[in-house]
Parts: structure tokens; C-alpha cells; sequence
């Protein structure tokens, strides 16, 4: 393995990256036009839209959201021509569009992705693909069924940095892995979910109903709408919003196909806001042996109160050193001495001449404390790594997440996070939730993808 600093892929890649950016938009036939539709206005359902329109040869044709104010936003950003529908089932009607960007709150995901791909549209979903893990069977069947294609809006697994950090561990950069750690700050307002509610948010332009859908019927209260992610009722809480990038992003390195046991813990301390959920969760899951990959356990971890900055990241520990993977990949391997040292102080002294004798017969003078062992934390996390990676400058991987997306809505061939890598990395995230409300380890099979207790 290289032991220099060195850019990621070089300039080609970076090259190829931005060519291949600019190249889908000029080269795109007009007959090659992918008509698309979003389902779910809010800022990440916009984004995604933008990305999608990126990828080149993407028409932007309709829009759904309960929020009035939402739909005039999409036809002042994309046109007047754009039709726009509170009732989701008007664009699934439409025989113009070839896929929907389904951005909703997650209690809206499973059925709305089904109605979806039974109506003949392909489907980008946001992540969690599921709300609940009982429902994640229901979207694998609807993909197989109809053919479809359902990209997952996890967007890590189609990063280059991910790629990269797969490649690394494959080619046994750390050997054999057996501890996983990961965790995800954030210090802020909007970072923990307070989101803006707009000054005229009522009634007449809010479709408060179609809002609840299946969930418990209350009276109008726009902060459940504009800060759904704050409820059990509409959302998954920290474990569906940011333990399932983790989990993808992790699946996708390592292979591994899911946890066999799963505990969670934590509290609300800070955002007393009203919400239902915690803003401090901590995981373990143990992981059973599954192709290359020998058992390790997971820890994870999401805080909203941190007081620093934003952060996200993972550190792969192995036998032979640990790779960390965050907006770069850095690999520092291990220098384990030769010769183990003893401890015999508390032996009679004739049994410490003993011991020694036979160790220096052994091991001779090898030291038992490596260079590396002699220096303090402080000292080694300050150390350079043996082996550094970048992306291409101003590299993002919704760009390259969507762009999967649309060629592969074009070309038919299979995304990179289909069903059933979201049930995946979805189920253990959602059972988070039930391991820290019900106070219990759970069992999920990862073979069949579901809870076992």
C-alpha cells in the first residue's frame, strides 16, 4: 500500500467528474428528455430536483405539496408551465411523466413510492425508505413487480470518497476489520430541526388532512408540518434522518448486510421544544460474519447539543491499523511490537529470574514498546497518517447520487441503492427507535430483513 500523501485519483479524475457534469447537458437528445415530477416541495426535495436537473436531458413538468405557498415556489423557480397539485395521485395519473422525486415526510414514503412504481414511474426516495420496518417488504415487492427502478436517497454510497475507503479496505489497508465507529454533531437551531414556518401557513393554503394521511387525526397545528422530523408520528427521529446515512455509507464500504443485535440509548436535553424524539442517541449492533467481512460491532452516535461545530465521520479500526472517512479518507497503520513485555514484579525473585531468563531466550532484546507506543495521544492523533486521500475540489455527491438516478432511469440498468440496500440500512435505523422506547436490545435477521424480538 502507498505510504504517501497523494491527491485522490489526480487531476483526471477530477477532470472526467466536471467533463462528464457538463458533457450530460450538452450531448442529451431532446428525444432522450426524462420527464420528472417532484412529490414533496420542501428544501431537500428542491435540492434534490436541482441535481436531478443537473444530471442533463431532465425536464422538471409537475409538483406536489399539501403547502400552497410551496407549489407557487416551484413554478417561480422552474416556470409557470409546471403543473402543481396538492393530491399526489394527479401526477401518478399523468402519462408524461417517467419519475417522481418522493420528498415527503417518511410516514408518506411507502405508499406514495408503491402508488408510484404501480403507476409505471420510476422513484428516487428520500432516505428512510420506510418509516416503519414492517413496511420495507411492500416497496422490495412493488420494485420487482413492476420493474421499476428506486434509487434511495442516501447519497454517500455514490460518493468517490466512499469508493475509495471500499477500495482501501478490500485491498486490506487496516487487515481484518473488528470495531466501527461513527457519529454525527451538530450545534444549531436548523442543525437540530427548528425549521422556519412561513408567516401565512393556515388552513385555506395547507391541506392539513392530506398532511396526517394515516397518522393520528389532530387539529391544524403548522409546527408538526414545517417540523415534522421533531415527531414520532411523522417521522424517525435522529436514527431515521442521520443513523441511516451512517449505516448506508458503512454497508456500502464493508459489504456487510446488516446487525443481528441492536441496542440504543439516549435522552432529550436541549430541544425542549415540544418534540417526541430524542436529540442524543447512542447505538450498538453487533455484526455476524457475512462474506469477506469477519463479525465486528458498530457504535454510532448523533448529538444536537455538541457545542462545536458540525461534524460527521467514521473510524474503521483493524488488526493492522484505522482508516478514517470523512470528507477525506486517512489510513494510519499499526506498529505492533515484536516481543510482548512481561510483568512479573509481583513474583518471588527467583521466579522473575526465571521468567526472564526463558523471555531473553525467546525474544532476546527485542523492545516490547514500539516508537509509536512511546508517544502520548496527544502526540500520535497529531502524527500524519500514513496515507491520505481528497476528492476533486468542490466534488458533491448528491450530484453524483442523482445523476446515478437519472442514468439509470435512462438506460435501465440498476441503481447503486435499490429497495432492498435501503431496507438494509433503513430497518436497523428505524429499530433504534424501538430498542430506546421500548428499553430493550432488539433481533433483526439481516438475511431476511426482519425483526426477530
Amino acid at each position: 500500500m502507498p505510504t504517501t500523501r497523494r491527491d485522490f485519483l489526480g487531476a483526471t479524475t477530477a477532470a472526467a467528474t466536471l467533463a462528464a457534469q457538463a458533457g450530460a447537458q450538452q450531448t442529451a437528445s431532446p428525444n432522450d428528455r426524462i420527464q420528472i415530477a417532484l412529490i414533496g416541495a420542501g428544501d431537500q426535495g428542491m435540492g434534490d430536483l436541482r441535481w436531478a436537473l443537473a444530471a442533463g436531458g431532465v425536464e422538471m413538468v409537475a409538483a406536489a405539496d399539501v403547502y400552497d405557498g410551496r407549489l407557487d415556489r416551484c413554478k417561480e423557480l422552474w416556470g409557470k408551465q409546471v403543473f402543481t397539485t396538492r393530491d399526489y395521485r394527479e401526477i401518478l395519473a399523468r402519462p408524461d411523466i417517467d419519475c417522481v422525486i418522493v420528498a415527503t415526510p417518511d410516514h408518506w414514503h411507502t405508499k406514495i413510492s408503491v402508488d408510484a412504481m404501480n403507476a409505471g414511474k420510476d422513484v428516487y426516495v428520500e432516505k428512510p425508505m420506510i418509516q416503519k420496518v414492517e413496511e420495507g417488504r411492500a416497496i422490495i415487492d412493488a420494485q420487482n413487480r413492476n420493474k421499476r427502478i428506486l434509487q434511495v436517497g442516501s447519497q454517500r454510497v455514490s460518493s468517490v470518497i466512499y469508493q475509495k475507503a471500499k477500495q482501501l479496505l478490500e485491498e486490506g489497508a487496516i487487515g481484518e476489520v473488528n470495531l466501527i465507529e461513527a457519529w454525527w454533531d451538530r450545534n444549531s437551531a436548523i442543525g437540530a430541526w427548528q425549521y422556519s414556518i412561513p408567516l401565512d401557513a393556515s388552513p385555506q393554503n395547507i391541506d392539513w388532512d392530506r398532511f396526517l394521511g394515516h397518522a393520528p387525526k389532530r387539529n391544524f397545528e403548522p409546527v408538526r408540518l414545517f417540523r415534522w422530523r421533531n415527531y414520532q408520528d411523522y417521522g424517525t427521529g435522529v436514527a431515521g434522518d442521520l443513523f441511516v446515512h451512517l449505516f448506508s455509507g458503512m454497508h456500502f464500504i464493508t459489504g456487510a448486510q446488516g446487525p443481528n443485535r441492536i441496542f440504543s440509548t439516549g435522552g432529550l436535553r436541549f430541544w425542549k421544544d415540544g418534540r417526541d424524539v430524542p436529540d442524543v442517541m447512542l447505538g450498538l449492533f453487533d455484526y455476524p460474519a457475512a462474506g469477506k467481512m469477519p463479525p465486528f460491532t458498530l457504535a454510532l452516535r448523533v448529538n444536537f447539543v455538541c457545542g462545536g461545530p458540525e461534524s460527521s465521520g467514521f473510524r474503521f479500526v483493524g488488526s493492522e491499523g484505522v482508516m478514517n472517512v470523512g470528507s477525506q479518507v486517512t489510513v494510519s497503520k499499526f506498529k505492533r511490537p515484536k516481543a510482548p513485555g512481561y510483568t512479573v514484579g509481583s513474583f518471588a525473585e527467583a521466579a522473575q529470574k526465571a521468567y526472564v531468563d526463558k523471555y531473553r531466550q525467546e525474544y532476546g532484546d527485542l523492545d516490547p514498546e514500539p516508537e509509536n507506543m512511546r508517544l502520548t495521544t496527544e502526540q500520535r492523533f497529531a502524527a500524519a497518517p500514513d496515507y491520505t486521500v481528497h476528492p476533486p475540489r468542490e466534488y458533491n455527491d448528491s450530484a453524483d447520487h442523482l445523476r446515478n438516478f437519472i442514468q439509470s432511469v435512462r438506460t435501465r440498468k440498476p441503481v447503486i441503492e435499490n429497495a432492498e440496500f435501503g431496507l438494509r440500512a433503513a430497518g436497523p435505523a428505524v429499530l433504534c427507535n424501538a430498542s430506546y422506547f421500548e428499553g430493550k436490545v432488539v433481533e433483526w435477521d439481516p438475511k431476511t430483513m426482519t425483526r426477530k424480538a
